[in-house]
């Protein structure tokens, strides 16, 4: 192999695959990247078993030929070179490569290319195409809800369905629901639906972050992989397989009080009691109502912590049923309350035993549902 590119694009595409990098793992070689000259092109991989993020790197290319080399090491040694032109070759019967920039140069030893695991293709199955911001919007609302706890590895991840026009996004963990849906750019015929790990969704919007066009998505036929073909990466995931819980059994279908407030105004309420609520488990109270007979409606959020302290703030909200009261955990408004930003939100509440609903005002797209904590009143 000997090739030639830009110190600054082979750094933007050491950085695009080395989230897929493994950390910790019994296969060593999944800690490197495979770097293959191929016509006139650089094409980096990397895997961790679960997902492979592959991207192209414009390179002059002499001689063609793959390595696998340490990730970390020449993930920081290119970041520390200046940006000029560089150059490749591998040396001593293809296991190691010369590195020379400007006044620089360094052999770094690899690994044979046919040691590294194959990278999927998918080239059949269910193929659509949504649009980039649609997408990036969508995962931000949803992802964050998914389990950490591998106990149930279906909520590891976010139910993905895909319904004529229409996809839909759901992650649960147990205490909270996100469901976003959007609209597809090429209908599907009949419905697919499959468990994409919340991982995989996470490296995806980061890559959308340079994302112009529309984004490709194919299920392969087996229902095994799923691949996001983007503009110059692809990134490719194992579904999980399992069956994910009936989701919409979990919205409630009424309420009782309904409470329209400004994001901006309730996150920053919500984050300022957080402070004292994170010394109590964090429970947040929030009490729905009005000040006096027919007067303006208000939303109460306090936090008390024994040996601490209290807090509380109130914010103006637009009222609609009973007066209610509901505790919800701090750390899950937040997570939602930041993913909305804008504009307005309707929470909905039943009793304070039951799940609260939150919604963006004007857009029924996105619903989120929290859990209570039960407290004393």
């Amino acid at each position: 192999m000997r090739l030639s590119c830009l110190q600054e694009n082979l750094k933007r595409g050491l950085d695009t695959v080395g989230r897929a990098v493994a950390t910790r793992t019994t296969l060593p070689i999944t800690q490197s990247i495979l770097l293959t000259a191929d016509e006139s092109r650089l094409k980096l991989s990397a895997t961790n078993l679960e997902i492979a993020i592959s991207c192209w790197v414009g390179a002059k290319v002499e001689e063609e030929g793959a390595l696998a080399v340490p990730a970390r090491l020449l993930t920081e040694f290119v970041g520390s070179l200046p940006n000029e032109r560089l150059d490749l070759t591998t040396l001593t019967q293809g296991r190691q490569v010369q590195v020379q920039c400007a006044r620089t140069e360094a052999r770094i030893a690899g690994q044979d290319a046919d040691d590294f695991p194959p990278i999927p293709t998918i080239e059949e199955g269910t193929a659509i195409q949504v649009d980039r911001e649609l997408l990036r919007k969508a995962i931000g609302r949803v992802v964050f809800a998914a389990a950490t706890d591998e106990s149930r590895p279906v909520l590891t991840g976010v139910y993905t369905e895909l319904d004529g026009d229409q996809m839909t996004l759901a992650a649960a963990d147990g205490f909270r629901l996100s469901v976003h849906r959007l609209a597809l750019i090429t209908p599907v015929e009949g419905k697919t639906s499959v468990i994409v790990p919340a991982r995989a969704y996470l490296e995806l919007n980061r890559l959308l972050a340079d994302q112009e066009n529309a984004v490709e998505m194919t299920i392969s036929p087996n229902g095994s992989q799923l691949l996001f073909r983007l503009q110059h990466a692809d990134l490719v995931s194992q579904i999980i397989q399992g069956t994910f819980p009936n989701y919409s059994q979990l919205i409630p279908k009424s309420y009782t009080t309904r409470s329209v407030v400004d994001v901006a105004e309730f996150l920053r309420v919500v984050r300022t009691a957080s402070v004292f609520a994170r010394d109590a488990s964090g429970i947040l109270r929030l009490q729905m109502g009005a000040e006096g007979e027919g007067g303006p409606g208000k939303v109460v959020v306090s936090a008390r912590a024994e040996d601490v302290g209290d807090d509380v703030g109130e914010l103006d909200a637009a009222l609609e049923g009973e007066p209610g009261k509901i505790a919800f955990n701090s750390r899950y408004l937040v997570d939602v309350l930041s993913e909305l930003s804008t504009g307005q939100v309707a929470l909905e509440t039943t009793s304070p035993s039951s799940p609260g609903v939150l919604h963006p005002v004007g857009n029924d797209d996105y619903t989120h549902v929290v859990m209570p904590m039960f407290v004393q009143w």
